[in-house]
């Protein structure tokens, strides 16, 4: 497969985006953001209605930062001035008051004073935002790329570390039960390995909520050199892996201190790779109605089956 130009999701104006894509806009970019401009980020989304009320020095001063920086911010998510910041988040508040109002956010983490079922209600909450805000702001066009490449590849090569490492599995599960030739590598060595024996034709998919581990972005750098198509699963559109993949599939899905990098993101990676393979799977509709078929077939025996019961007597 020839390479291509990277197709990645830049910062495009928001004078005419929907009002949910200004918030999925702001909740994507905060990775990427410096400290005083993440504090913008979330005082905007804490209330948008509130923050759409605020003038640009008061939203500074709430944020504890400048005039500059909340500009630096407003730049930075692709609105051209704070007049129309306050526009798109009044218009986004608008749009969830009429929507029934917004959901009531549960608090930003675990405490050690929640209760258990106010623990499950933080959990729900932040999993099901992390599904909707990367479902908005998926790249469409770079999953119909990454789709094409997956499909025609002649292996595919994954690459993960830590919790990213369960969802390559799940990818590669799936992949090897409709008859792709697919690899995982949770190994340093053995992924740099792995990534020596690719070439045009292959891919490449490395998969780093942060797109900084080194353990990932290294091996996705040399299949990259030697002409595999690479595709990264990130949460930081601006990191250091989507920076050196060909295609980049950004989730939206912000990890809080008590569970950093282990569950929220892995929902929404998980969600990402399901996109991923049905779109794959969809290519080939009867091959892999077939595929999944044996290889159900294959295990479907290994099932304990229930001794049947007798009914109760005088039935």
């Amino acid at each position: 497969m020839a390479r291509r130009e990277p197709l990645r999701a830049p910062a495009q104006p928001a004078d005419d985006a929907s009002p949910a894509e200004i918030l999925t806009r702001i909740r994507m970019a905060l990775p990427s953001l410096a400290p005083a401009e993440r504090r913008v980020a979330e005082a905007v989304l804490a209330g948008p209605g509130q923050a759409s009320e605020l003038s640009i020095s008061a939203l500074g001063e709430r944020a504890d930062t400048s005039v500059a920086t909340v500009m630096r911010f407003c730049r930075g998510i692709g609105i051209t001035s704070y007049p129309q910041l306050r526009l798109s988040l009044a218009a986004a508040a608008a749009s969830e008051h009429a929507l029934g109002g917004e959901r009531p956010v549960p608090g930003t983490d675990i405490s050690a004073t929640d209760t258990l079922g106010e623990i499950v209600g933080k959990i729900v909450y932040n999993e099901v935002r992390a599904l909707e805000d990367t479902g908005a702001g998926l790249d469409v066009e770079a999953l119909g790329h990454a789709v094409e490449a997956v499909a025609g590849a002649r292996r595919v090569d994954i690459f993960g570390a830590g919790a990213s490492a369960f969802v390559g599995q799940d990818l590669h599960q799936k992949l090897h039960r409709i008859g792709h030739m697919a690899f995982v590598w949770t190994d340093r060595h053995a992924a740099l390995t792995a990534a020596a024996l690719l070439g045009p034709g292959d891919v490449a998919l490395a998969i780093s909520h942060s797109g900084e581990t080194e353990d990932t972005i290294e091996p996705l750098q040399a299949a990259a050199a030697r002409g595999a198509t690479t595709i990264a699963l990130t949460n930081a559109a601006r990191s250091t892996l989507a920076k050196s993949a060909d295609l980049v599939l950004t989730t939206c899905a912000r990890e809080t201190p008590f569970r950093s990098g282990a569950t929220v993101s892995r929902i929404a990676q998980l969600a990402l790779i399901d996109c991923l393979f049905v779109g794959v799977a969809q290519r080939s509709f009867d091959a892999t109605t077939a595929a999944l078929q044996k290889t159900h077939g294959a295990v479907q025996r290994r099932t304990r089956r229930q001794p049947r019961r007798r009914p109760p007597a005088g039935d």
